[in-house]
C-alpha cells in the first residue's frame, strides 16, 4: 500500500519559513553555547588523543551536525517531491463569443473576374451566282503617233515630297494586377485558436474547447483601461481581423467601440495572439485552407459595478 502527500502552495510557503527559521534559531544557540563554553577555563583530559583539551575540540559535535544534516535533507527532497502547482483558472461563464445582434460590415474587397468578351457578330451570308460571267473590257487605242511638225513638251519633274516621321510606338500595356485571395465570412470550417488540435473528438468538440481557451486567454491578458473604469463605462467590444491560410492574423480593426480607450485595449489583446508561438487553425472550405473574416466580441465589464 502506498500512500502520495499532497500539499498546497501555503502550507509549503509556511513550511519552508519555519524550516528557515529553525535553521536560523540553530545557528544561533550553538553561537550562545559556544561563546558559553569559550569563556569558561580550558580544562586539560586525557581521555582523547586527538586533541589535548576538549573543550577545543572540533569534532566533538560531529555526529550532532550531521544527523540535522540527514534531517533537513530527507524534509526539503520530501517538500521538493510533493510540491503542487495549480494552474490559474479564469471564470469565463460571464463571457461568450456570441454576438448579441448583427452588424453591419463592408464586405471585403476581392479581386472580381474582367467580364466575358461580347460574343462575335453572326457571319453574313453572301450568295454566289451560279455561272461566273467574265466581263471583258474593251481597249481604247490612242494614236501616239509623231510627225515632224509635231511639237514635243517636257513635262515638270515631279518632286518628291518628303515623307512625315512614323507615329511614336504606343505605351506598353499596364501591369496585370495582382490577385487577392478572396475572404470568406462563412465556411465549412471556422477558423479555431490554438490548443485543442490534439483533442480526441469531432470538429463540434474542438470548437467549443477552442472558445473556451480563447475567452481564457483575453481574460487572463485583460487589462481595463483607467478612462473607462473612472467613468463607468462598460460594453462590448468587437474585433475584426482576417485569419490567413497559415493561421497568422492580419488587418485588425474595430468595427464597434464603446469608448475609454477599451477599443485600444482588444486591439492590444490581438497584437498578443499574434505574436503567440501557435498559430490559429485556419479556415478551411471544400477541404483547402482559405482566408476567413473572424468577428470577436470582448466584454468589459465591471464586477462592483
Amino acid at each position: 500500500m502506498t500512500s502520495h502527500l499532497s500539499f498546497s502552495s501555503q502550507f509549503m510557503l509556511l513550511s519552508l519559513f519555519g524550516l528557515l527559521g529553525f535553521i536560523l534559531l540553530t545557528i544561533g544557540l550553538f553561537k550562545i553555547y559556544l561563546r558559553t563554553v569559550s569563556q569558561g577555563n580550558l580544562k586539560e583530559t586525557e581521555s582523547s588523543r586527538r586533541n589535548k583539551y576538549q573543550a577545543v575540540d572540533v569534532h566533538q559535535f560531529r555526529g550532532s551536525f550531521i544527523g540535522l544534516s540527514l534531517i533537513l535533507t530527507l524534509g526539503l527532497t520530501v517538500l521538493a517531491f510533493n510540491w503542487t502547482t495549480y494552474e490559474k483558472k479564469v471564470d469565463v461563464s460571464e463571457y461568450s463569443l456570441e454576438l448579441e445582434e448583427d452588424i453591419e460590415i463592408e464586405p471585403p474587397r476581392s479581386s472580381t473576374p474582367p467580364p466575358p468578351p461580347p460574343p462575335p457578330p453572326p457571319p453574313v451570308i453572301q450568295e454566289v451566282p451560279d455561272e461566273l460571267v467574265i466581263e471583258e473590257e474593251q481597249m481604247e487605242f490612242v494614236d501616239q503617233s509623231v510627225e515632224a511638225n509635231t511639237e514635243v513638251f517636257r513635262p515638270d519633274p515631279i518632286v518628291q515630297k518628303e515623307a512625315a516621321p512614323p507615329p511614336p510606338p504606343p505605351p506598353p500595356p499596364p501591369p496585370p494586377e495582382e490577385e487577392v485571395a478572396e475572404i470568406f465570412k462563412v465556411v465549412e470550417q471556422m477558423p479555431r485558436f490554438p490548443g485543442c488540435e490534439a483533442l480526441a473528438g469531432n470538429d463540434q468538440e474542438k470548437k467549443s474547447c477552442s472558445d473556451k481557451k480563447l475567452l481564457a486567454f483575453i481574460y487572463e491578458n485583460i487589462s481595463y483601461p483607467p478612462t473607462a473604469r473612472e467613468n463607468a463605462i462598460q460594453g462590448t467590444v468587437v474585433v475584426q481581423f482576417v485569419v490567413e491560410k497559415d493561421g497568422t492574423i492580419s488587418s485588425a480593426k474595430v468595427v464597434r467601440d464603446i469608448g475609454g480607450a477599451c477599443g485600444d485595449e482588444a486591439l492590444r489583446i490581438i497584437e498578443l495572439m499574434e505574436k503567440m508561438p501557435q498559430k490559429w487553425m485556419p479556415g478551411k472550405q471544400r477541404g483547402r485552407s482559405v482566408r476567413v473574416m473572424f468577428n470577436l466580441p470582448i466584454k468589459f465589464l465591471l464586477k462592483n459595478a
